[in-house]
This record gives structure tokens, C-alpha cells and sequence, in this order.
């Protein structure tokens, strides 16, 4: 049996092992090669924020809302660039790549630097743990189950009888193989005691939706974040929602665990990079910009209209949620059996 939790203690020779260690000691999260001249110089032009996925989705709604905050606290733009594909790796790996000034950042998150790397590494195009600077750990949201409307299964028990009676009949949608949504999906399976449905994975979470509303996918395991507009407007139903808890943006959604499928108490976090080699004063001036914005009200109150919760701290605390996300995540997939398609 698996554990319940995903938060398992991460050993100190394991780390070790993997080389994130230093990471966790603060020793490598940014180098020193900038003076306090440069971050005070800094930023003297727009700074650019890619989201690795499609608008509408859970990233992109969290980084504009900050983007906005961050704009008036900088005075300097902050923009917004999608670059959608391949899981959020195509956005995530061009922010790796580019000039590490300060002035191009990733709002990266779980299947960027977590479930990603833990599931398929030798595929990805960058090292999760060795070519970003890590900056602060913005939010946190969790995830719901969402059918069609016409799905005929009204709440998480049926659907689970409705599958198991039918093993590979349903399938189930993703924002691309080894994103989060693909993983919780594959997690629920295996949590429900087995179930047999097929992944079809998509560039985005939003492109999943009209194949939902006309019934080609059974059901997609959304942000709670992007969720709402097609909740609102009754193109999708919510079966449960991830957590120990429910959603207080969906105060009437059960939790798994309430719907009889204990053990998905996953929330997905949303979290700020930059590429490796980031002057460290212009690290530290971005984290306590972002942790200003974090606690300014308007900022608070956009977060909670959509679902998600700020977060922020150091460094070095959103260094050992991803890492230790990272090794729970390996766990889950050895003992569920799961591998890359």
C-alpha cells in the first residue's frame, strides 16, 4: 500500500544521491555574481513572465493576477508570454536557455519540476533541479475531477462502478503526458482500485474541454483555478476535488476521500524561476517583491475568487517542496506501476 500523503519525509543520502542536496542547503541556489548596484539597477526594462501553458488555464490566470501586482511594485511591466506545449516543457526549457539577467522568468509548477522529472526525465529537454534559479513558491490550488454534463454518472461512486463496468470504454484528458493533471488522473485509477481508462493527452487543459462537453472525453482532473468559468456556465460538472479538505470555491464538491476514493490529497503548486546563473541580489529583490505582493489584499482577494492560495517563504523552503514532491511522486509511480506512454 501506498502512503496516504504525498508529503513522505525525503532522506538525506537520497538527496544525496540525486544531487539536490546543495540545493536544499542554500549553498546552489544562486550563485553570487551580481553587486548590490546591479539589483538596485535592476529591473530598467520589462521583464518578461512565460507561462508554460495556454490561456485560461491554472498557470496563466495565477501569473497574471501577479503579473499585474508585480507591475506597480517594479514599475516596469511585467508581461506575460505563452509558450504552450510538450507539458509546460517547451515554455519551461526556453527560460532555462535564455540570458540569466533577470529579465525572463517562468511561473513553473508541478509538471514542470516535479511530476515531470519524475516520471519521464530522460525525455526532458532541461534539468529540473540544475538549470533554473529558484525564486519563491507563489500558490497552491487544488485540483477537481470535471465531467460533461451529459457524462451519465452523477457523483464520483458512479462514475467509478460506471468504469469499472466497463474497463476502456472511458478515457480521460490531460494538459500532456506528465503534467499534473495526467499524473492525479493516473493516481485516481489506481486509488479507485484499478480502474482501466485511456489517456489522451492535449497541449492545455482548455483544449480538453469541448471534447468533454461533447462526451469524446469521459472526464479531465482540472485546476480548481481554471475550472470555474465552465463550472459556472454548466458546460462541466464537478464530481470531487483533491485536498484533506473541501474547496471553498466549491463549497458543495466532495472530497475523494467523501466520495469513497481516499488517498488524492494532492494540491498543485505554482512557483517562480529564473534561468541558472541569476545575479543572486536580483533573486533576493524579485522574492521580496513577490512576497510583498503576496500579502497585499487586492492581490489576496484574486487569488481567493479563483481558488488558489498564496504562498511564498524563502528559497530554500520552495526548493524542498518541489524536491520532496519530486521523490514522493517516484514512490507513487513505482508502486502504482506507472510509466511514460
Amino acid at each position: 500500500m501506498a502512503p496516504s500523503s504525498f508529503r513522505t519525509h525525503t532522506p538525506r543520502r537520497r538527496l544525496l544521491r540525486a544531487g539536490l542536496l546543495p540545493l536544499l542547503s542554500g549553498i546552489a541556489l544562486t550563485p553570487c555574481l551580481s553587486s548590490t548596484a546591479q539589483a538596485q539597477a535592476w529591473p530598467s526594462k520589462p521583464v518578461r513572465l512565460v507561462i508554460p501553458f495556454p490561456p485560461g488555464g491554472a498557470t496563466d490566470i495565477i501569473g497574471r493576477v501577479l503579473a499585474l501586482r508585480l507591475s506597480a511594485q517594479l514599475g516596469q511591466q511585467v508581461t506575460i508570454e505563452n509558450r504552450p506545449g510538450a507539458g509546460g516543457t517547451i515554455g519551461a526549457d526556453a527560460v532555462a536557455k535564455s540570458a540569466p539577467d533577470g529579465y525572463t522568468l517562468v511561473l513553473a509548477t508541478g509538471s514542470t519540476h516535479s511530476v515531470g522529472p519524475a516520471i519521464n526525465p530522460a525525455k526532458l529537454p532541461y534539468n529540473a533541479f540544475k538549470d533554473f534559479t529558484p525564486i519563491v513558491h507563489v500558490a497552491n490550488a487544488v485540483n477537481v475531477m470535471v465531467v460533461g454534463r451529459d457524462f451519465p454518472a452523477k457523483t464520483l461512486k458512479e462514475a467509478v462502478a460506471l468504469m469499472k463496468a466497463a474497463p476502456g470504454r472511458y478515457n480521460f484528458g490531460s494538459s500532456g503526458i506528465g503534467t499534473y493533471p495526467h499524473l492525479v488522473a493516473e493516481m485516481f485509477k489506481w486509488r479507485a482500485g484499478g480502474l482501466y481508462a485511456v489517456h489522451i493527452p492535449y497541449r492545455g487543459t482548455q483544449l480538453v474541454i469541448s471534447d468533454l462537453v461533447s462526451g469524446q472525453i469521459a472526464f479531465l482532473m482540472d485546476s480548481v483555478v481554471s475550472a470555474q468559468p465552465n463550472l459556472r456556465d454548466g458546460r462541466v460538472r464537478a464530481l470531487a476535488v483533491t485536498g484533506n479538505r473541501r474547496s471553498s470555491v466549491l463549497p458543495n464538491v466532495p472530497t475523494f476521500a467523501e466520495g469513497g476514493v481516499p488517498g488524492m490529497d494532492q494540491s498543485n503548486w505554482f512557483g517562480l524561476f529564473g534561468p541558472a546563473g541569476m545575479p543572486t541580489d536580483i533573486a533576493e529583490r524579485m522574492r521580496r517583491e513577490v512576497n510583498t505582493a503576496l500579502k497585499s489584499p487586492d492581490l489576496i482577494e484574486r487569488f481567493d475568487k479563483v481558488g488558489a492560495e498564496p504562498v511564498g517563504g524563502t528559497a530554500e523552503q520552495f526548493v524542498k517542496t518541489y524536491t520532496d514532491e519530486y521523490e514522493s511522486w517516484k514512490a507513487v509511480i513505482k508502486r502504482a506501476n506507472i510509466t511514460p506512454e
